[in-house]
């Protein structure tokens, strides 16, 4: 059942269920007019705008004020109202020595009520412009960072296969993760706190210049620069060592990630103890390094603090002897005091701020290398669409290495009739799946070109190239899901018997019918509820669904047993019908029922031709076969 008969459903839907042996998937009548009241409340989730195509990405280098430069009017809205709220805080001083000096000291209970009043309407504007503020910002702060997210999930897909080849899956879960979580604190309490902060040290210095030019410029000349070269030491230390923190996290998830993933692996290998260690050291360089952090951010606080107390000492004594000779009013010292106390409390504070921001400068370091990070399969600005095909193939000349010191194809040329099958058959490691890899256009040659139907494969659209594709991979991925929704995978709208034929065509239909509950049998993350065949059978019918007009086939049976591959050959002859196929294979049994069959070796075509052509040449292929056949006592 779908999500909208989910909803929708009540005792009809509850009682055919049951009728069916189904479990309940229905809403009960009493709770129906609840979830009617949640789906009204339910807020509208915009479509992102975000442009996926494979050449949009942005160009420019990502920088954080780039990236908030769309929502410069918001920022402006945050700035005034931290602007109203820094200068209703920066009232109660100067409205305590009015009090004092003329309240206080001349009895005037007038005064002393008109300064209450005042104070308290200044702590209520404080404190409404900040709700307004934090209330405003935080919102503004997870509308950015849902685009932020969005931004680089799409700047992924756009990757070509050889990014993910070469990163770890863990480093790019940091990026999404950790490195934005560290971009929203920046936001969020960083940059905004930033501006309230250095508003009240630019305003705190205004006033005490205003009230006493002499005390201010003590505080100034003497105090000021003892700050300013303690928190120079800590900006050096703080940029070193939160560039190591980012790093550490990293590793720490890359671990994790890959623990995670061979889990089976490790399990058989009794080596769970082991990847404990070896996480306990990963965890431990993490821990070293936030630990490291730990000790300079106490120091610089604590050594601000003494720095802080010395000076109000000082201005206490200096002002108070002024105070004395009658060079400066009671209250003027109160409120200068007061003044200086603020003063060194948005020091304190933008300790933790440059934390903030250099954790947060660091992921947007890290968040830069990613965007800009260019597909190395990119698609030109003028590709056009590629036509409906009929399958004609060609390789011309193709040269090309996954290391441009190590060719992994030279000089392969082949054409591939519209409707052919072609089995690409030779050692391990000859290029294989690196050919059928080119002609998907996961990768470009260094030299030469594939064609379809006469249509260089760079001078049209992915989407267009690969809508009429079909792969099925060496090793099949399924998704956390059903196995409805991974046989549709490639096809979301095809009807259920479309669906139910591609499953029969494979052999799925007898894994269904042992399945509890059909085709909506739950697969977990990476299929690990179901055997290897059964997982590829799955990929089988999903390729088959997407009814492609060139489909390839990497090893596709090399994990099912001898039934099951002998069933699938079969579907094969009915299914690939009128259809281009390539189809990679160890198992000759395969690559024998091809129309031709392509030797590859060391990177080269060394021999072409059919199955029994091939064997009465005696050369490669005759030898493989003659292998191959003694192995298996000539069966299949």
């Amino acid at each position: 059942m779908g999500w909208g008969g989910a909803f929708g459903g009540g005792q009809n839907s509850t009682q055919a269920n049951r009728a069916a042996g189904l479990p309940f998937a229905g809403i009960p009548p009493e709770l129906l007019a609840r979830v009617k009241k949640i789906r009204e409340r339910e807020p509208e989730h915009p479509e992102p705008d975000i442009d996926f195509r494979p050449d949009a990405y942005d160009r420019e280098p990502f920088t954080l004020w780039r990236f908030l430069a769309p929502h410069r009017m918001g920022l402006l809205t945050a700035f005034a109202l931290v602007v109203v709220a820094t200068l209703a805080s920066l009232a109660g001083p100067r409205l305590t020595a009015w009090a004092i000096d003329h309240g206080i000291l001349k009895n005037d209970m007038d005064v002393l009520i008109w300064c209450f009043v005042a104070y308290v309407a200044a702590i209520l504007v404080s404190m409404g412009a900040s709700y307004a503020r934090i209330r405003y910002t935080g919102r503004l702060g997870h509308k950015l960072m849902y685009e932020l997210r969005v931004k680089v999930f799409s700047h992924m897909q756009r990757l070509s296969l050889d990014y993910f080849t070469e990163e770890r899956v863990g480093r790019l879960i940091t990026r999404m993760t950790s490195d934005i979580d560290a971009l929203a604190n920046l936001f969020q309490d960083g940059l905004v706190n930033l501006m309230v902060q250095g508003l009240i040290l630019i305003g705190i210095t205004g006033l005490l210049l205003s009230m006493n030019v002499e005390l201010a410029l003590i505080m100034i000349l003497v105090v000021v620069p003892a700050m300013v070269g303690l928190t120079m030491w800590f900006t050096r230390a703080s940029d070193k060592g939160y560039g190591v923190v980012r790093e550490r996290i990293s590793d720490v998830l890359t671990d994790l990630s890959e623990s995670l993933s061979g889990i089976r692996l490790i399990t058989a290998f009794n080596r769970r103890a082991h990847n404990v260690i070896h996480h306990r050291n990963v965890v431990g360089d993490h821990f070293r390094a936030n630990a490291h952090m730990a000790k300079v951010g106490p120091a610089y606080s604590a050594a601000s603090e003494v720095i802080g107390v010395l000076g109000r000492a000082a201005m206490l004594l200096i002002g108070g002897n002024m105070v004395a000779k009658g060079e400066l009013e009671l209250g003027e010292l109160v409120a200068f005091l007061l003044y200086l106390t603020m003063f060194f409390a948005p020091i304190q504070a933008l300790t933790q701020l440059y934390n903030t921001y250099q954790s947060g400068n660091a992921a947007v370091k890290k968040l830069r290398d990613l965007l800009g990070t260019r597909p190395s399969v990119e698609q030109k600005a003028d590709a056009r669409e590629l036509p409906p095909i009929e399958g004609a193939i060609e390789l011309r000349d193709l040269c090309f290495g996954y290391d441009d010191a190590k060719p992994v194809l030279s000089d392969v040329s082949l054409r591939i009739e519209p409707g052919e099958t072609v089995a690409l058959v030779g050692p391990t490691g000859a290029g294989k799946s690196t050919a059928a890899k080119l002609i998907t256009r996961f990768y470009d040659p260094q030299q030469g070109n594939v064609t379809v139907d006469g249509h260089d494969l760079r001078d049209v659209t992915l989407e267009s190239l690969r809508s009429q594709l079909g792969v099925v991979p060496q090793e099949p991925f399924l998704f956390h899901g059903t196995i409805r929704d991974n046989v549709t995978f490639a096809r979301p709208g095809a009807g259920e018997e479309e669906v139910l034929e591609a499953v029969a065509a494979v052999g799925l239909d007898e894994v269904v019918a042992r399945m509890p509950r059909g085709l909506d049998s739950p697969v977990f993350e990476r299929g690990a509820s179901l055997s290897a065949g059964e997982r590829q059978l799955i990929a089988l019918a999903r390729a088959f669904l997407a009814r492609p007009r060139v489909l390839v086939l990497d090893e596709a049976t090399s994990n099912v047993d001898m039934q099951s591959e002998a069933h699938i050959e079969k579907a094969l002859d009915n299914l690939l019908g009128g259809r281009t196929a390539i189809v990679i294979a160890h198992r000759l049994a395969t690559a024998r029922r091809a129309n031709r069959i392509a030797v590859i070796d060391d990177g080269r075509l060394v021999e072409l031709g059919s199955h029994d052509e091939l064997v009465a040449r005696g050369g490669f292929y005759a030898d493989m076969y003659a292998t191959w056949s003694a192995g298996t006592n000539g069966q299949g």
